[in-house]
């Protein structure tokens, strides 16, 4: 399955660190298929300048017609391919095509911190995968394969992995005590969004609306839209929310909560756009935002979905990644899962009691940095979906040996009884996390910059719209401005930001943000050395424009 910034551009924007002229030898197999990427995306998309350009970031969503490329005449390839391509956010052709950060080789180069990817662990993390594949099997010999590995295995995981699995999650979603996820609901897929696109695919027809509150993460319409040809429909909460920006001029963390009044303006654009509403899909904690909605939103949303008949996906791949677990002005946890809040009051023998609209997506790709290793996860208490998402699973099915390495290291005590995936690398995992978010939260405060107060992932949500190139005549300011005005005033603050200051953060248009001049910054992307070298060069910008 192809992937837009989970599998594909990761590979490509993460190029090696060591040298910008060595490149992975899976990169090196992949580069063709990546050119081919870029260039698709930009025969899709409106010819970009610096500044006259009114192009949006990302490609529409829309889940109907053709590209009108003339497909009766070209017999080499289909216009549902290429139309997958042109999903791709625009933005990546950009960050692809500059000189990368070496520190003797290019040392002006842009340092990339937009792939929400964690380079701080390999010295625990590779070590130990290592232990656990050498590990002695259950038939005495070295090495964890089993004789039943060369067979095909079940569609939706070994039942040895799905036990661990369910363990796994129970510990770090803080499950309710004598509840347990029902196993037969639990469904093991190549990646998260492998096993997200499935479950949608359950659920739903083409054309169908999931709803997505924005900002979200961008590759979304890539997995929603490509093969499963649902349209997403945007949950702009602003508005509906007290103020738009602070008396300080900040915008508040509160400002991006989903809410009924929210939703139901969604829900009502879906249908005056032809499409039905199926989906509400929860980044939580969130992606780009990097903060966990609070457990009031979370159950506003889940009660508004049940009344509405709306199935609701939680992808919670970031859950192990909370780094600031208790809030310090209500002394409550931080994160509280949906499937925790949608089970609150069953009384049902089996599983959660989570009833057919609640839905659950995880992976080992952030909170584990696995995400080489393509292992996710999907859960639902919706017996209606059980059968054919196994089914469908036989597209996206993890290796046995994949499988075998992954249960080792869930299951797996040291001398004395911890277990090392959530006694003892997550919390140094979280820890190191948290030292990398103060940083930038420090540098980010001594510069006056507003941003969020993370508390989770990989990544701070930053307002530099300060910086933003004045308005035209005739435009208004906020939420008023033009589509076409945002995005060219945000583009050239970006290319500024990427080309004369070697800072290559996501932009917020291409995560559907509301306003212009937000950006997200993976502050887990880089070296040591690189990071320290990002957060002068943040000082050097706000110090040049402020001059």
């Amino acid at each position: 399955m192809m992937h837009a910034t989970r599998s594909v551009a990761c590979a490509f924007l993460s190029q090696p660190t060591t040298s910008i002229t060595s490149v992975s030898t899976t990169a090196k197999r992949s580069m063709p298929c990546f050119q081919s990427i870029c260039k698709s995306i930009q025969l899709n998309t409106k010819k970009i300048d610096n500044g006259s350009q009114t192009a949006s970031f990302s490609s529409s969503s829309s889940s109907t017609g053709g590209d009108g490329d003339g497909d009766g005449d070209n017999l080499l390839s289909s216009s549902r391919g290429r139309k997958a391509v042109s999903l791709l956010p625009v933005y990546l052709t950009d960050a692809r095509a500059v000189t990368k950060y070496h520190p003797t080789e290019a040392p002006d180069g842009s340092l990339q911190l937009s792939v929400a990817e964690n380079q701080m662990l390999e010295d625990l993390l590779v070590p130990a995968i290592r232990k656990f594949t050498s590990s002695s099997s259950s038939e005495g010999t070295e090495g964890i394969f089993h004789s039943d590995q060369i067979y095909y295995q079940p569609t939706h995981g070994r039942e040895g992995l799905r036990t661990s699995m369910a363990q796994y999650l129970h510990r770090i979603l803080k499950l309710p005590q004598g509840k347990g996820l029902d196993l037969d609901g639990m469904v093991l897929g190549a990646g998260c969004n492998a096993v997200l696109e499935n479950i949608c695919f359950c659920l739903t027809e083409p054309g169908d609306a999931v709803l997505l509150p924005t900002p979200y993460y961008a590759a979304f319409e890539f997995d929603l839209v490509a093969r499963a040809a649902l349209k997403i429909v945007p949950v702009n909460t602003m508005k509906f929310q007290s103020g738009e920006k602070a008396s300080d001029g900040k915008i508040s963390q509160a400002m991006y909560y989903p809410n009924r009044a929210s939703l139901d303006a969604a829900f009502t654009n879906a249908l005056e756009s032809g499409s039905k509403p199926k989906i509400l899909l929860l980044s939580h904690p969130n992606n780009p935002l990097g903060v966990c909605y609070p457990p009031s939103v979370v159950k506003e949303c889940i009660e508004w979905a049940r009344e509405n008949k709306i199935h609701l996906v939680s992808d919670e791949i970031y859950a192990g990644s909370v780094y600031n677990q208790v809030n310090e002005e209500t002394g409550e946890y931080t994160f509280e899962s949906a499937l925790t809040l949608a089970s609150s009051g069953s009384t049902s023998e089996i599983g959660l009691g989570l009833g057919p609209y609640i839905h659950f997506v995880y992976a080992l790709s952030k909170d584990f940095a696995l995400s080489g290793l393509r292992v996710g996860v999907a859960y639902s208490e919706n017996e209606e979906i059980r059968m054919p998402l196994q089914k469908l699973n036989d597209l996206c099915q993890i290796s046995s040996q994949t499988q075998l390495t992954v249960e080792e290291m869930l299951s797996s005590t040291s001398g004395d009884g911890q277990l090392w995936s959530t006694d003892v690398f997550l919390p140094e995992n979280n820890q190191r996390i948290s030292g990398r978010s103060s940083q930038l939260q420090a540098v980010l405060d001594e510069c006056a910059i507003p941003f969020l107060r993370g508390d989770s992932g990989l990544f701070l949500w930053m307002d530099f719209s300060e910086f933003l190139p004045a308005l035209a005549d005739g435009e208004s300011e906020g939420l008023a401005e033009s589509q076409d005005s945002m995005d060219s005033r945000e583009r050239r603050l970006y290319l500024e930001l990427m080309k004369e200051f070697g800072l290559l953060f996501t932009p917020g248009r291409s995560m559907r943000n509301e306003l212009p001049g937000f950006f997200r910054c993976v502050f887990t992307a880089a070296s040591d050395h690189e990071f320290a070298l990002g957060l002068e060069r943040v000082k050097k910008f706000v110090s040049a424009k402020r001059a």
